[in-house]
């Protein structure tokens, strides 16, 4: 159950971030910095969920 409530936490999280991603390039100055920076911690979010999604089938 633990597992669930970190996955959805995790899941929010990566919504969030794709959220940010797609404002900062919709500004004209956008800052490609920030965005790099975001899109790294999106692709380790898909990572620690795609690696509890692979656990939880394990189990089940």
């Amino acid at each position: 159950m633990a597992e669930t409530a970190n996955l959805a936490q995790l899941t929010d999280q990566h919504r969030v971030l794709e959220i940010q991603i797609i404002e900062e390039m919709a500004r004209p100055m956008a800052d490609s910095l920030k965005i790099s920076k975001l899109k790294r911690e999106k692709l380790r979010l898909k990572e620690e969920i795609a690696l509890l999604n692979a656990h939880s089938q394990e189990v089940a």
